[in-house]
């Protein structure tokens, strides 16, 4: 027998299979679970004794067992989509055609179908793709600056689409039947109510000659000519529209409300599942952050030479990030008792001092607002410039402490002795709770001045002397937010970036050097257009042509930041990865949402209506309406709906709400249990490799120590590594004897 028969047969009587890959490490894993399994059962043990010999594995199971192609899916897929060698694609086709033609009639039938079918699709999904807003522009950025930037600009369109909904709903179901109403003959029932002593909402006008700078202010803020337009809460006074039907308003208006919240809703969280998870998958494991980092972290998409440059770097910058996290949490391993209370302690300081720094923004943010709406009930005129500072003072304080808490909290976060990847994360939230909790102080702030009147109790319900129609004077403020955020935009890319980037390429002094280009950091950016969303999101209900003012301002943010990204700016020396960047940005805008909802929904549930304008005059909250349109319906359609709110369907559906989540969540663990057996497995292949090759490389070396006629290829003769492992050079040939 020669050498490497010997090695492969030691046994001519044995088949290779049942004695070579019986030495697999896989196999002998197999094995020793088999063995693990049994030993529990006393009649396995005892007819082990009986037999005198340990049970013997079968090669026909576990991994070993013959499997049979399915071929159940590989019809459905193109040739060109199967995971197959070009032979193996060119025989599969060649198998199809060969089907294909021996159908006939109804099999034939079907598989024309489904091929126009298929085809018909991807056409569509061409044409919807190249209907795609803002498709070429989107593109430049990626090829020029790679998928991290790109990130935030299919984000940004994806809230411009958003807030076009939202206008689309708001239109058609609220501003449109106004509208209509306006310019032809409808029987129209318009909301009154008997309390003459809070029915009062007196006209804003101005004398003959109005200074051309008034005009200014009132665009700007939303008063004067504006107050009375379909722009605000308070000029939608119609109840009922009678034509061929009855249109409630009031209901309309209120269910569009909830509509846009609940669509936003839906809409974030399908799209954020994706970005999950992918997210689950690259935190799950270290080793494979690296493997992806190292073999698939080039963007291919990235054309420009600067940003080639920048993306290796940033690579670079990755690799290190994630080895500065491995010796942070060894070390983090290895503290001392006196360690951990001294850097707990340092924590716990700083963020009693983080917590300070909010309260004191906060409280500024309230006395702001307090003393603003002071001095505009007094109606004192004075100087264009002033009204305008005294109309913005809430904005203007809350755009400063925007930029002032994220300087301190980039301080603070370096003595907190945390992971790069944290610091970032970390210092992130804390913005956002910043700038969101900021418009929360601001409506509280609001609510207080419109629910107080002076120590005594509101005839109304609210301060009907102050604030006539309470939801107009929300919505003016929310629209003086949404302006104001997008004159601070415009003013910081036209007024600082453009001189900046001036400054820099035409100055020589090392000052200008040290400051450098500006850079295009993504979080920053993002956390202006959540901030600038859910404002949009709080004052739809009080301002209804809301969304399609925050479509414009995002459509010229768009454009704007495009040119600052191509002339003024470059990359973040950190980077911040397409995938993880898409989920960071819809966890942060569903954060903002669910802040949104909440004063959106105490207003509705909890405030009096003004009684003055809108249209829930007639109604104590605006959510009466509700109940009092269903108990006008009919009485099948009336208990149904009363059944759906009972606390029995309630009881009943949190139940079953419980089970479900149960049952996902043992699915959940099914699966990571799958994943991890497949992990172990993945390594048990490279085991049975790395053993392969030694017995391969001990083959060849028995056969040429048999033969000393011939002398082993020069490739045979390279270092010997773990346990008999040799490298085989790519230009040595080798032979085995027969």
């Amino acid at each position: 027998m020669d050498a490497p028969d010997a090695v492969f047969f030691p046994d001519r009587r044995a088949p290779a299979s049942h004695l070579l890959l019986e030495q697999l490490p896989s196999y002998q894993s197999l094995l020793y679970r088999r063995k693990s399994s049994s030993s529990g059962s006393a009649r396995r043990r005892g007819s082990g004794r009986g037999s005198g010999r340990g049970r013997q594995p079968s090669v026909n199971s576990g991994k070993w067992a013959e499997q049979k192609p399915v071929h159940g899916g590989d019809e459905l897929k193109p040739v060109r989509e199967l995971p197959k060698s070009m032979q193996d694609k060119r025989r599969e086709k060649q198998q199809r055609l060969q089907q294909g033609g021996a159908l006939t009639g109804w099999g034939l039938w079907r598989l024309n179908v489904h091929r126009s079918l298929k085809r018909l699709k991807e056409d569509g999904m061409d044409v919807l793709l190249s209907l795609q807003l803002w498709r070429a522009d989107i593109h430049l950025i990626e090829g020029m600056f790679g998928t991290g930037i790109l990130s935030y600009f299919s984000f940004l369109r994806f809230l411009v689409l958003l807030n076009f909904i939202m206008f689309l709903l708001m239109f058609v179901f609220v501003m449109l039947p106004v509208i209509v109403t306006s310019h032809s003959a409808h029987n129209v029932t318009y909301s009154s109510t008997n309390v003459s002593e809070c029915s009062g909402y007196p006209a804003i006008s101005h004398r003959a000659l109005v200074v051309f700078h008034q005009h200014i202010t009132d665009l700007l803020s939303g008063t004067g000519f504006l107050e009375r337009t379909y722009l605000f809460y308070g000029y939608y006074k119609l109840e009922f529209i009678h034509s061929h039907f009855t249109y409630n308003l009031p209901l309309a208006y209120l269910l569009a409300t909830i509509s846009y919240l609940l669509l936003s809703l839906v809409w974030i969280v399908k799209r954020s599942a994706a970005g999950f998870k992918r997210k689950l998958i690259q935190d799950e494991d270290r080793f494979q952050s690296f493997c992806n980092k190292v073999f698939a972290g080039w963007d291919f998409c990235v054309t420009n030479e600067n940003a080639a440059r920048l993306k290796q770097s940033s690579l670079l910058y990755e690799l290190k990030t994630d080895l500065e996290e491995e010796r942070i949490k060894r070390k983090m391993a290895n503290r001392t008792r006196g360690e951990k209370c001294r850097i707990y302690a340092l924590r716990v300081a700083l963020n009693l001092f983080v917590v300070g720094v909010l309260v004191a923004c906060f409280y500024c943010i309230y006395m702001a607002t307090v003393f603003s709406q002071q001095k505009q009930t007094e109606n004192q005129k004075s100087n264009f410039l002033l009204e305008l500072v005294v109309e913005y003072l809430p904005s203007i304080v809350i755009t400063l402490a925007n930029f002032i808490t994220p300087l301190i909290f980039n301080l603070i976060i370096t003595f907190e002795d945390y992971s790069p990847a944290f610091e970032i994360r970390f210092t992130l939230m804390r913005c956002v709770f910043m700038r969101l909790a900021s418009i929360g102080v601001l409506l509280f702030s609001l609510w207080v001045q419109i629910t107080s009147c002076g120590g005594t109790d509101c005839p109304c319900g609210y301060n009907h002397q102050l604030y006539p129609c309470w939801e107009t004077h929300v919505g003016q403020e929310m629209y003086k937010l949404v302006i104001f955020d997008f004159l601070i935009i415009a003013a910081v890319t036209i007024f600082v970036e453009f001189p900046r980037k001036i400054i820099v390429n035409h100055c020589d002094c090392g000052l200008a050097k040290w400051w450098g280009q500006q850079e295009f950091a993504i979080p920053q950016n993002v956390l202006e257009i959540v901030y600038g969303q859910t404002i949009c999101w709080i004052g739809t209900f009080y301002c209804p042509l809301l969304p399609a003012i925050n479509t414009v301002k995002y459509i010229l943010v768009f454009y704007l930041k495009k040119v600052s990204l191509v002339t003024n700016c470059r990359p973040a020396t950190r980077p911040f990865r397409a995938s993880s960047s898409n989920f960071f940005f819809l966890v942060v805008l569903l954060i903002g949402l669910a802040l949104a909802s909440v004063p959106v929904i105490v207003s509705i549930a909890e405030i009096r209506s003004s009684r003055a304008c809108g249209p829930f005059v007639n109604y104590g909250t605006s959510w009466e309406v509700v109940p009092r349109a269903i108990s006008q319906l009919p009485q099948g359609l009336r208990s149904f709906l009363l059944a759906l709110a009972s606390e029995a369907f309630a009881v009943s559906f949190f139940v079953i709400t419980c089970l479900g989540m149960f049952y996902v969540i043992a699915l959940a663990g099914a699966h990571k249990r799958v994943i991890e057996q497949l992990r172990d497995q993945l390594a048990m292949e490279g085991r049975d490799k790395r053993f392969l090759i030694q017995k391969l490389c001990q083959a060849q070396q028995a056969a040429y120590s048999r033969s000393p006629q011939r002398r082993p290829p020069r490739g045979l003769r390279g270092r010997r590594h773990d346990a008999d492992l040799y490298l085989v050079e790519p230009s040595a040939v080798l032979e085995t004897q027969a």
